[in-house]
């Protein structure tokens, strides 16, 4: 534990708290966005790599791995999307990587970067966008938005409406208000459901990581070493999900039922 906090919640409270501007709704998390872009920018930077010294001969170790990444996820939206896949496989590519990239931050040591940042003035800093809400939910909203595109897409308008308005239960005008609000709930539930669960499981792990911190200096590598070592399991897991989940939703948008 650091002397940034002179006991274990200040400590606590400390390593929660956002760098931010604003109030209530309309408070940016400054780190956030920053760790964001810098996380965007590495997953640009080295497959922009990759693609400069792509060879039609013996690959490079470069090349093998982002080539791995990319059969992978072409096999998982060509096994669950029988649409045109020119925008949703650079998009489900976009969110495995990225949202991997997010959750490995929290390998990082919990102090290295509030102490760095408390060096040049800066009183709050927090490294893992996914253990922030409003990073997920606002990945999960764009998902929301694909799948109303898709679903336009798949069907037409016409046919979205209908879907909406007259599934499960029929054409009867009698269900249409409980066609409407189960349809509704559904489709508020598919974003909720992806930005709670990458939350959640970072924000616990964050949580952890935090806790195992205040142990004396000595004894913080047993349990440090146990939980990163699980957490290798989970970081590619939660990026997995969430990437299967938003393919499985546009796919099931843009099928006509």
């Amino acid at each position: 534990m650091t002397a940034m906090a002179s006991s274990p919640t200040e400590y606590v409270t400390h390593h929660l708290e956002h760098l931010s501007v604003g109030e209530g709704f309309w408070t940016i998390h400054i780190d956030t966005l920053f760790w964001s872009w810098v996380t965007g920018l590495i997953f640009l930077g080295v497959f922009y790599a990759a693609a400069r010294a792509v060879t039609a001969g013996v690959p490079g170790k470069l090349q093998n791995f982002v080539e791995t990444i990319l059969e992978f996820v072409d096999k998982s939206v060509g096994d669950a999307f029988h649409g045109p896949k020119d925008l949703l496989a650079p998009l489900a590519l976009t969110i495995f990587v990225w949202v991997f990239l997010w959750n490995l931050m929290d390998l990082i040591p919990v102090d290295l970067f509030p102490v760095l940042a408390a060096m040049v003035g800066i009183e709050y800093m927090r490294v893992v966008p996914s253990a922030d809400m409003s990073a997920t939910f606002s990945l999960s909203l764009s998902v929301l938005a694909l799948i109303i595109y898709y679903g336009i897409k798949g069907k037409g308008a016409g046919g979205f409406g209908k879907e909406f308005l007259f599934h499960p239960f029929g054409k009867n005008p009698l269900l249409v208000p409980f066609n409407l609000i189960l349809n509704t709930v559904e489709m508020i539930a598919k974003p909720v459901s992806l930005a709670l669960r990458l939350f959640g499981n970072l924000y616990a792990a964050e949580l952890i990581f935090i806790l195992i911190a205040m142990l004396p200096f000595w004894i913080q590598w047993l349990p440090g070493s146990a939980w990163a070592i699980f957490h290798i399991l989970v970081i590619p897991l939660q990026a997995f999900i969430f990437m299967t989940l938003t393919i499985v939703y546009i796919a099931l948008a843009y099928e006509k039922h």
